[in-house]
């Protein structure tokens, strides 16, 4: 019999094991120490790392040479405690051995017959997590490799325990504030543009429940079938927690699935705070977990619990004929039944040896701190005379930006916290990520490492306040010209001399190059609205966007009038956005005609190119969009 090729002996395993450990300790002494994101363009990186397959082995330390010098320095320390941006990620030391064991055991955690020590040991951590959270005994769960793919088959859940089949009548709904995963997981399970509705949120950045019922409830009326809606414990922008409560009771009331993206501020559950702060995502049909954000495990590991565990197994159960060996009767869990996994790797070793290492209260002080120092910033913030406080600290984030005071318009503003962004990063101290909250740009500092103390919140924050001002270009009016646009209007009618008056007078294109300005005038199309007739009905999914050229029209939200529009308006901005994946708000008002209108009406994806094109009208749509969604 023939020597195996890939064999190490017992000898060299050892060696090699001790090289990398030794490497790795070696670098966690010094990652303080390191800039906190270094990266290299495409071109230089692939001077670094190119060449063909050897054909023969290579010395292991000179990998570990390469990986050192060639690959893992061009990268952002997500784990750095001065990484404030996106949503860090600070593992633990033991955790990363559970995944070195997990990996050299090489386990499938697929069925029970052939893993019942890691399977009982993933029922045992699924167990913890349904502690935590108030779940009850008949949840169930599932771990999987992030919060995306835990929602992706949470939906599938719903789907199939509340409809069977996909079908065009389901409808889901979700906040504006929702994680981009949520309108992933509704493309990919089939629902189309029309079938998610993208709820507005209130001054707080949660779902509105008033807009909600009453969206269910147009339609119910309407013969469509309410499916599930995806509510947030922790949004990614602000922290923010939808009021859980008062959308479950939305839900039993219509025979809704409510099911909560708690990937982010979940793990808060296990703090006295943050179990107030989440009150209600007990009542949830389904719960989404991220071990590797509050839980501070390495990358990969999400969770799924749904409340009526049975439901999960329904779901996803299928028992092909090669399989029929592992269908063994005494089963305790086949966990390729509760997702859309077959062969898994054991996520659980991690997870419960660093629990079991440190104990549960070490991991309740790490989430306390983290929530304490955001708090500790927006004091700060609050404190400064350069820095403005945009939304205040919940479950570790708050949000904020550099306003001089002297400084009013909101381009230049942009613009200069743009650039303190990108020069933050370049500077290796620290990393803040950025955002927009009510169409205004914001940045955004995220604590959650577990080593971020108060110095290094202070560090990047006095940065932050007192680097040089950039110099910000006084607004142009004009649209960036690309190879790509720079023959747009070839071909187009021209439009006649008083449309070109009409759309030159309106506030929205105040500014705007000629170019841009007659496109609107060709693609745009003329509506004569009669006093009294609706334009737009409260809930309807068209995704129209109207420039009001001549006339008065009232906006309505049922019969309560909220506001008079006038020449030279725009209105339907909310629902010709893109939130994610061609999804947007249905319409949040009725627009009914209080004399003839005179109107010009582009699609919504005329509207995106518009605003791709002219910055300027892009900021003024968005802002006032931000500004009716969460009065509408």
């Amino acid at each position: 019999m023939a020597d195996d090729p890939l064999d190490v002996d017992v000898e060299t395993m050892r060696r090699l094991g001790y090289q990398a450990v030794d490497w790795l300790v070696d670098r966690a002494a010094h990652r303080r120490g390191e800039p906190v994101l270094r990266t290299l363009p495409p071109s230089r990186m692939a001077d670094r790392l190119s060449g063909a397959v050897p054909a023969g082995g290579e010395d292991f330390a000179a990998l570990l040479d390469q990986l050192g010098t060639d690959v893992l320095p061009f990268r952002s320390r997500i784990d750095h405690p001065r990484y404030l941006a996106y949503v860090p990620g600070e593992g633990t030391w033991p955790g990363a051995l559970g995944d070195l064991i997990a990996s050299a055991y090489n386990i499938d955690v697929g069925h029970g017959m052939e893993s019942a020590g890691p399977s009982r040991l993933e029922l045992v951590v699924l167990g913890w997590f349904a502690d935590w959270i108030g779940y009850p005994r008949t949840a169930a769960g599932v771990l999987v490799s992030g919060g995306s793919a835990a929602n992706l088959t949470a939906l599938a859940c719903a789907r199939e325990s509340m409809a069977g089949a996909m079908s065009d009548d389901l409808i889901v709904y979700v906040s504006d504030q929702g994680h981009s995963s949520l309108a992933r997981a509704a493309r990919l399970l089939g629902f189309g543009p029309r079938q998610v509705r993208v709820m507005p949120v209130d001054d707080r950045f949660r779902m509105r429940v008033d807009a909600l019922d009453a969206a269910i409830a147009a339609d119910l009326a309407a013969g469509r079938r309410p499916l599930a809606v995806l509510a947030v414990a922790g949004t990614t922008n602000t922290g923010a927690v939808d009021d859980l409560p008062a959308i479950a009771a939305t839900c039993r009331r219509h025979g809704v699935w409510l099911h909560v993206d708690g990937a982010y501020g979940g793990f808060a559950s296990i703090t006295t705070r943050g179990r107030a702060a989440l009150a209600g995502l007990e009542l949830a049909d389904s719960v989404t977990l991220d071990p590797h954000k509050w839980l501070y495990q390495p990358f990969e590991v999400g969770a799924l619990l749904v409340r009526e565990g049975a439901l999960l197994r329904k779901a996803f159960e299928i028992h092909p004929d090669y399989l029929q060996d592992s269908m063994v009767v005494d089963r305790e869990v086949n966990f390729a039944d509760h997702g859309l996994q077959l062969t898994r790797m054991s996520r659980a070793l991690k997870v419960w040896l660093s629990v079991r290492y440190f104990g549960i209260d070490a991991f309740r002080a790490a989430v306390d701190s983290a929530m304490d120092l955001a708090e500790h910033a927006q004091r700060y913030i609050e404190a400064s005379d350069e820095l403005e406080l945009m939304s205040p600290a919940a479950l570790g984030i708050v949000c904020f930006r550099r306003r001089p005071s002297t400084e009013t318009d909101e381009r230049r503003l942009e613009s200069l916290n743009t650039a303190l962004v990108t020069a933050l990063a370049d500077s290796g101290l620290g990393l803040v990520s950025s955002t927009r909250l009510t169409g205004r740009y914001a940045l955004r500092a995220c604590i959650l490492n577990h080593s971020t103390t108060a110095a290094d919140v202070e560090q990047v924050l006095g940065w932050l306040e007192t680097a040089p001002m950039p110099v910000t270009p006084p607004s142009s009016g004009r649209r960036r010209v690309s190879s790509k646009t720079a023959d747009v209007t070839a071909g187009w009618p021209v439009p006649s001399a008083d449309i070109r008056a009409a759309i030159r007078s309106l506030p929205l294109l105040s500014g705007v190059d000629e170019t841009w300005l007659d496109w609107v005038a060709s693609v745009g199309r003329r509506r004569r609205i009669e006093a009294g007739a609706t334009v737009v009905r409260q809930w309807d999914v068209d995704r129209d966007f109207y420039l009001l050229l001549d006339g008065d029209a009232e906006v309505l939200s049922g019969e309560r009038h909220l506001a008079t529009m006038h020449s030279g308006d725009f209105f339907g901005e909310l629902a010709a956005l893109d939130w994610g994946a061609s999804f947007g708000y249905p319409r949040l008002a009725t627009i009914r005609a209080r004399t003839d209108l005179a109107l010009l009406v582009l699609t919504d994806a005329e509207l995106a190119e518009l605003m791709e094109a002219v910055p300027e009208v892009a900021a003024r749509v968005r802002a006032t969009a931000g500004r009716r969604a969460s009065r509408v």
